[in-house]
């Protein structure tokens, strides 16, 4: 999210206005007012879920002039200012940014004519019903008059109720087709491969935090960790430790006051601030949150996630695509195959 907030700044977009149903005390307290990324930022906090329209409808009065919605969710580096520019130039209400995508069941598709006005909409579709790889973002440039139609204080959607809607009465709906990269992060799957992509300099506006060791590797201050134990693009945040005979291979991302025990082997995987990770453990494409202790021998397989403050004990394995919710404990040599919930 912070990446978007950065992605607003720099087209001129300074007053956000963030809609929250997920985590709100921890987003708000991380971003507070906005001021230290040089945004105004307030907050509107939803007792229900209201959907992607109806959250904006909640906050229709704030909302007077055009504006620009974004998924928190994604990670992109889209021109916003093209896209408002086209929005104006085409006379139109709303403007969906869009992108081609290889997979394209997993978001709404959209049909556009030669003037780029949208003709065709389906959310989500099944495989025999895909007729575009043109898919729905999820951001939107929008004038503030098309709220006065969504029903206020139910849950509606802008792609399965509004959009549709608004086709049917044949009102200027747009597509602006992006060029630059957009990568949607509803599943770790995702996470673990947009942040790849970011490593990998493919999304412009995203510079890893740090000073830059050697090629493709960042470390914050306080670090301690040998070049010979890292193989980039790494990075590493404040006060990491890692022990003799660790290796931090390509693709990973440690947070700050990490500590690695000798022998360890992390590819491929997120380590959140304050993990520790045990002697001769292994991580391979897996996620750590925040403050877990991970023991000696510990294996951590390909897409499996730890919650915030997990135990696992010594020698223990966590399957591929497992996931432990925060605050669990693993007893010393367990094999888990299945979601600890």
């Amino acid at each position: 999210m912070e990446h978007i907030v950065r992605l607003l700044k720099r087209h001129g977009f300074e007053n956000i206005l963030v809609t929250l149903e997920y985590m709100p005390e921890a987003i708000t307290e991380y971003f507070g007012d906005g001021g230290e990324w040089g945004v105004k930022m307030k907050y509107s906090v939803e007792e229900e879920p209201l959907g992607t329209a109806g959250s904006v409808k909640y906050v229709e009065d704030w909302l007077t002039e055009r504006f620009v919605i974004v998924s928190g969710d994604a990670l992109t580096d889209v021109d916003l200012e093209k896209a408002v520019a086209l929005h104006e130039e085409r006379g139109a209400e709303v403007t969906l940014v869009l992108k081609e995508v290889d997979e394209p069941s997993e978001f709404g598709i959209v049909i556009t004519d030669d003037e780029g006005r949208v003709t065709e909409f389906l959310e989500k579709p099944d495989e025999d019903e895909v007729f575009s790889y043109t898919a729905n973002t999820g951001i939107y440039v929008v004038e503030p008059h098309v709220l006065r139609d969504i029903p206020e204080g139910q849950e509606y959607d802008w792609s399965k109720d509004h959009f549709p809607k608004m086709l049917e009465e044949g009102r200027p709906v747009y597509g602006y087709v992006m060029k630059g990269y957009w990568e949607d992060i509803g599943n770790i799957e995702q996470y673990i491969g947009a942040q790849r992509d970011a490593l990998d300099g493919k999304v412009q506006g995203v510079q890893p935090p740090g000073e830059k060791l050697q090629e493709g590797v960042y470390v914050g201050s306080g670090t301690a960790v040998g070049a010979r134990a890292v193989e980039g693009p790494v990075v590493l945040g404040d006060n990491v430790w890692a022990g003799p005979g660790a290796r931090i291979g390509p693709y990973s991302v440690l947070g700050s006051d990490v500590y690695v025990g000798a022998g360890a082997s992390v590819a491929r995987a997120t380590v959140a601030g304050g993990a520790q990770i045990g002697e001769d453990a292994e991580l391979n494409g897996a996620l750590v949150g925040s403050f877990c202790r991970v023991g000696d021998r510990v294996r951590l397989l390909e897409g499996s996630a730890l919650g915030d403050g997990v135990t696992v004990g010594e020698g223990a394995t966590i399957a591929s695509g497992v996931s432990v919710e925060s605050g669990a404990s693993i007893e010393d040599g367990a094999e888990v195959t299945e979601d600890v919930s």
